[in-house]
C-alpha cells in the first residue's frame, strides 16, 4: 500500500513540474512574438523574421499550435510585404494546418484570405475565389477573435467580401461584386471605424459605377472617398498612399469619360502629385526590403553551414545508435522468439481442444439445423395437402356453376372473382412449396416425353380469367421446326412459363403479352430452343433488374400496394431455368415493356413421335365419343360431387366408392374404362388398392388422384401401378386430357394385343 502511494505521489509531481515548464515555454513564446511584431511595425523585419523563427522552434517542442498559427501569420505577412511569395504561400499553409488543429475560426479565415492573395499576385490558374469563399464560411462561424480576444468577425467579414468585390470587377462580373458590396457595407456599419477602410469601400463602390458606365455615381463615390483618404493619411502610410494614388486615377478616368476636360487634367495633377510621393515610399520600401533579403540571404547561408555540420554529426551518430539498437534488436528478436515458439506449442493445445469442443457443437447444431429443416419440410408438405383438399372443392365447384346458364351477369361475376381467388392461393401454395424445395436443393429434374405445342397452349388457356380481367390479349408464337414431341420436365417447364405469363399478365393492364418458341439450332437427336415472354406493360428500371429476382421481392415495393402476389414468381423461374442449364434474360426499362428470354436444350423423342403417329394411322376407328365408365375412389364428399360433376359434364359415367377396400371389391366385379384413385383414402389407401387391382388386372387404367405435391409420387407412381398423377384442385381442361390419353391408351393396347392373337 505504501509503495503505491509513493509512486501516485511521485507521477503527480512529473505531471505538475512537467506543466508548470510547459506553461513557462507558451509564455516565452507569448514575449517572443510580441518582440517579434514589434521588429515588424519598426519595419525591422531580419530580426521579426529571427524571432518569429525561435518562437515557432519553441512552439514545435511542446506542440504549442497556437504559437505555432501566430508566428506563421505575422511570417507570411512579412514574406508576403516583401513580395517573396513562395515563402508566404509555405507560412500560411503552416497557419493553416495550426489553425485547423486549435479550431480558430479566425486565424482559419485569415489564412484562407491570405493564401488567396498570394495567388493572385502570383497570376496563378487557381481560383482565387475559391479560397476568399472557404475564408468567408470560417468568418461566419461563431468565436471570431484576434490575438488580444477582441471581436473581429465584422472586419474580418468586411475585408474577405472586399477581396471578392475585386476579383468579380477583375472578371468584369459586375453583378456578383455589387452583391459583395452590399453586404461589405453591412460588415462596414457594424465593425469599427477605420478611415482606411471607409476610403477603400467608396473607393470600390466608384469603381463599380465606373465599369457600369454610370460616371456621375461613380465620381460621387470616388469624392467619399477623397474625404476619408484626402490629406488625412500620414506621411509613412505607404497602403493608404497607395490607395489615394489609386482613387485620383479612377476619379481622372471618370471625369474625363463625362468630357470634364478641366476636371480630369486636376485630378490628374493630383494623381501624379501623389504617386511621386508613392514613388519615394516604395523606393524607401524596396530599399528597406532589399537590406532584408540581404541579411536573410546571409542568415540562410550561415544557417546552411551550419545546418550540414549538424548533419554530418547526426549521421555519426545515427550509424552508432543503429549498430547499438541492431545488436539490442538482435538479442530481443532471440529472446522474443524463442518466447514466441512456447507460446506457439501452448496455443496450439489449448486451440486443439478448443477445436475438438467446437466441432461436438457444430455436429449437434448440424443434426438439430436437419432435423428443424426436416420438420419444415414435413410441416410444409401436410399444410399443403391440407390446404389442397379444401381448395378442390372450392374451385371445382365453382368450376361447375361457371358453367350453368342460368346464372346473371352478376353472380358470373362474383363466380369468376371466387374461382380466381381460388386459383391464385393454389398457386401461392405451390409457390411456397417450390421455394422451399430449392432451399433443401431437393429438386431434381425428372424427364417425360412432352409436346411443347400442347404445353404451351395449355397453360396460356388457365389464364383465361385473369386476361380478361386485365383486358389483355395473349398471343402464341411457334416456330415450325419445333420438333413435336421432346424429353424433358414438363412440370418444371410449366412452372417457369406460368410465373413468367402470370408476372407480364399481373403487371399489364389494357396490353398484349406474346409467348414464343424459336429453334435456335437442330440435330437428329437434339434441339435448342429460346423461349420468350414480352409484355407492353409498365417496365422495370434497369437498376432492379438484379432485385427482382430475389425471394419475396418486387419493383418499388412501396408503390405496389395495388398488385398482389408474394414475389416469388421470378425467383423460382430463375432458379428452375438454371436447374435447365440456362440463363433468365430480362430486357426491360421504364415504359417500354418487358421482355423475359431463355435458352434451353432437349433431347427429341423421336421414338414417342413413331409410335403415337402410326397407332393414330392405324386405328383411325377408335373413338372416345361413346360414354365410358369411371370409377372414382374418394372419401370426401364434396370431392365426390365435384369430381362427379365435372365427368358428367365431359360426357363420361361414374360411380363412386369411399375408399380403397370398396374399390378393389368393385374393380373385382365390374369392368370399368379407368379409375380415378385418391391416395389418403381410411380402411385401404389408394397405393395399396391400385397394388391389390394390378395383381389380377394390369391393364386397366388408373389415376392416382392426390392433393400432395406432385413431386411426392411422381418419381414412382409408374412403379406404383399408376398411368398418370393428378393434383387437386385440377384444371378441367387437363382432367379431361389426361383422362382421355389414359382411355387412348387402354384402347390401342387392347387392340395391339387381339391382332397379336389373330396373329398367331
Amino acid at each position: 500500500m505504501n509503495k503505491r502511494l509513493l509512486i501516485y505521489v511521485f507521477l503527480i509531481c512529473t505531471f505538475s513540474s512537467y506543466s508548470l515548464d510547459e506553461r513557462s515555454v507558451i509564455k516565452k513564446i507569448d514575449s517572443i512574438n510580441t518582440l517579434a511584431l514589434d521588429h515588424y511595425n519598426n519595419n525591422d523585419f531580419m530580426l521579426s523574421i529571427n524571432a518569429f523563427s525561435q518562437a515557432i522552434k519553441l512552439s514545435d517542442s511542446i506542440n504549442d499550435s497556437y504559437g505555432i498559427a501566430v508566428a506563421n501569420f505575422t511570417l507570411g505577412r512579412i514574406y508576403s510585404y516583401m513580395k517573396e511569395y513562395e515563402d508566404a504561400e509555405r507560412c500560411y499553409l503552416k497557419l493553416l494546418d495550426a489553425s485547423n488543429e486549435i479550431g480558430d475560426n479566425f486565424l482559419i479565415a485569415n489564412a484562407y484570405m491570405s493564401l488567396g492573395e498570394v495567388y493572385w499576385h502570383e497570376n496563378e490558374s487557381t481560383n482565387v475565389i475559391d479560397y476568399f469563399k472557404k475564408a468567408y464560411t470560417y468568418a461566419q462561424k461563431k468565436d471570431v477573435r484576434d490575438l488580444n480576444n477582441k471581436d473581429k468577425k465584422e472586419n474580418v467579414l468586411f475585408n474577405i467580401r472586399m477581396n471578392l468585390t475585386r476579383a468579380y470587377l477583375e472578371m468584369d462580373n459586375t453583378s456578383e461584386a455589387l452583391i459583395h458590396l452590399l453586404r461589405a457595407e453591412e460588415n462596414l456599419d457594424n465593425a469599427s471605424f477605420s478611415i482606411y477602410n471607409e476610403g477603400y469601400f467608396s473607393y470600390m463602390y466608384g469603381r463599380y459605377f465606373l465599369q457600369k458606365k454610370s460616371y456621375y455615381k461613380a465620381n460621387s463615390k470616388f469624392e467619399e472617398a477623397l474625404a476619408f483618404i484626402e490629406d488625412k493619411h500620414t506621411s509613412e502610410d505607404y497602403i493608404q498612399k497607395e490607395l489615394l494614388s489609386s482613387i485620383y486615377k479612377s476619379y481622372s478616368q471618370s471625369q474625363a469619360a463625362l468630357g470634364n476636360g478641366d476636371e480630369a487634367y486636376q485630378v490628374l495633377l493630383k494623381y501624379n502629385h501623389s504617386l511621386e510621393g508613392l514613388m519615394n515610399a516604395e523606393s524607401l520600401k524596396q530599399e528597406n526590403i532589399a537590406k532584408s533579403k540581404l541579411l536573410i540571404a546571409e542568415y540562410k547561408r550561415d544557417a546552411e553551414l551550419a545546418n550540414e555540420e549538424m548533419l554530418l554529426q547526426e549521421q555519426l551518430t545515427r550509424k552508432m545508435e543503429r549498430i547499438n539498437v541492431i545488436t539490442y534488436l538482435a538479442i530481443i528478436l532471440l529472446g522474443v522468439f524463442l518466447i514466441a515458439i512456447y507460446k506457439n506449442y501452448l496455443s496450439k493445445r489449448k486451440l486443439s481442444t478448443i477445436l475438438e469442443s467446437r466441432n461436438l457443437q457444430l455436429e449437434r447444431a448440424k443434426e438439430a439445423a436437419e432435423k428443424s429443416s426436416e420438420l419444415k419440410s414435413n410441416f410444409i408438405s401436410n399444410v399443403t395437402h391440407e390446404l389442397r383438399t379444401p381448395l378442390y372443392g372450392v374451385v371445382g365447384l365453382t368450376s361447375l356453376l361457371l358453367k350453368s346458364n342460368d346464372l346473371s351477369d352478376r353472380d358470373n361475376k362474383f363466380l369468376k372473382s371466387l374461382k380466381f381467388s381460388g386459383d391464385y392461393l393454389l398457386n401461392l401454395i405451390n409457390d411456397i412449396l417450390q421455394v422451399g424445395k430449392m432451399e433443401s436443393q431437393n429438386v431434381e429434374l425428372q424427364e417425360t416425353t412432352v409436346n411443347l405445342k400442347t404445353l404451351i397452349e395449355n397453360i396460356s388457356d388457365s389464364f383465361e380469367y385473369r386476361l380478361q380481367e386485365n383486358n389483355n390479349e395473349l398471343c402464341i408464337r411457334i416456330d415450325e421446326r419445333l420438333p413435336e414431341y421432346v424429353k424433358c420436365d414438363n412440370v418444371r417447364l410449366s412452372q417457369i412459363f406460368i410465373n413468367l405469363v402470370g408476372n407480364s399478365i399481373k403487371f399489364t393492364n389494357n396490353g398484349k403479352i406474346e409467348v414464343s418458341a424459336d429453334v435456335l439450332e437442330k440435330t437428329e437427336d437434339n434441339v435448342s430452343l429460346r423461349f420468350t415472354v414480352k409484355d407492353n406493360g409498365p417496365g422495370i428500371p434497369k437498376a432492379q433488374h438484379k432485385k427482382i429476382f430475389e425471394n419475396f421481392s418486387q419493383v418499388n415495393e412501396k408503390m405496389n400496394i395495388d398488385y398482389q402476389g408474394t414475389g416469388l414468381g421470378l425467383s423460382i423461374a430463375k432458379n428452375l431455368v438454371e436447374l435447365f442449364g440456362g440463363q433468365i434474360e430480362l430486357v426491360s426499362d421504364v415504359g417500354q415493356g418487358a421482355e423475359f428470354a431463355f435458352e434451353v436444350s432437349f433431347e427429341i423423342d423421336q421414338v414417342s413421335s413413331e409410335i403415337i403417329g402410326d397407332e393414330l394411322d392405324e386405328n383411325k376407328t377408335i373413338s372416345l365419343m361413346d360414354r365410358h365408365l369411371i370409377l372414382v375412389a374418394e372419401d370426401n364428399k364434396i370431392n365426390q360431387i365435384v369430381t362427379q360433376n365435372v365427368l358428367e359434364k365431359g360426357n363420361f359415367e361414374c360411380e363412386i366408392v369411399e375408399n380403397g377396400l370398396e374399390a378393389l371389391n368393385a374393380v373385382q366385379s365390374k369392368q370399368y374404362d379407368l379409375v380415378l384413385m385418391d391416395l389418403n383414402m381410411p380402411v385401404m389407401n389408394g397405393m395399396d388398392a391400385t397394388k391389390e387391382i394390378r395383381k389380377f388386372n394390369p391393364t386397366i387404367p388408373i389415376i392416382a388422384l392426390t392433393a400432395a405435391d406432385i413431386e411426392e409420387v411422381k418419381n414412382d407412381f409408374t412403379s406404383k401401378g399408376f398411368c398418370d398423377v393428378i393434383t387437386k384442385p385440377f384444371d378441367n381442361f387437363e382432367f379431361y386430357q389426361k383422362i382421355t390419353a389414359c382411355i387412348q391408351n387402354y384402347k390401342l393396347e387392347v387392340n395391339r394385343e387381339a391382332k397379336l392373337v389373330k396373329v398367331s
